[in-house]
């Protein structure tokens, strides 16, 4: 899986005046917790955490405080402003290489749908699915071949296996189906 560099400027806790003070200067409060750490609150950029919080990949994140702790995290959790879309607040979870990460990971549709071809319509319902493994394990996105999905079938998580990875989202998790069309239900009508 794909690294990020982050930097972080350990802060105080503070009252919401001084968390205010914090996002006017255009920076995010962030903690990190997880197995093995104390917990810490730092400050990051919000034009760095833009490159995290607005794409589709997922990444490790190479943590670099400014105390000199470097730490491996996840984006854990993102607090946004109802209505600006601005990060106000962020949780990391630190991980290690020797345990489990579970993250989100992208999943890309491969391959010509023969149900699409016959005139359905392909509906992609989950961008992304939760997985667990070793971070070295970890891939940058989990493909899903749909060359044999036909009309009114789906493929759904439970149907996926991948090698040295755990798929954590609920097996019936939709990924993708092939729907009729109107013309596609006419043609059958009318033969």
């Amino acid at each position: 899986m794909k690294h990020i560099e982050l930097k972080g400027v350990i802060r105080q806790t503070g009252n919401k005046a001084t968390v205010k003070a914090i996002r006017k200067q255009g920076l995010v409060p962030c903690n990190i917790y997880g197995s093995g750490i104390e917990n810490v609150i730092f400050t990051v950029t919000a034009k760095d955490l833009k490159a995290i919080t607005h794409t589709p990949n997922s990444y490790i994140i190479d943590l670099e405080l400014d105390n000199g702790q470097k730490l491996l995290a996840v984006l854990h959790e993102v607090q946004w402003h109802p209505v600006t879309d601005e990060a106000l607040h962020v949780d990391f979870l630190a991980v290690t290489e020797a345990k489990p990460v579970v993250i989100d990971v992208p999943v890309v549709i491969t391959g010509h749908s023969e149900g699409v071809k016959l005139g359905g319509k392909l509906f992609v319902s989950s961008r992304k699915l939760r997985v667990s493994a070793l971070m070295a394990d970890l891939p940058d996105s989990l493909e899903v071949d749909i060359t044999n999905l036909m009309i009114g079938k789906q493929i759904v998580a439970g149907d996926l296996h991948y090698d040295k990875l755990n798929i954590v989202s609920p097996k019936a998790t939709i990924i993708c189906s092939v729907r009729a069309t109107r013309a596609t239900m006419q043609a059958q009508q009318n033969a």
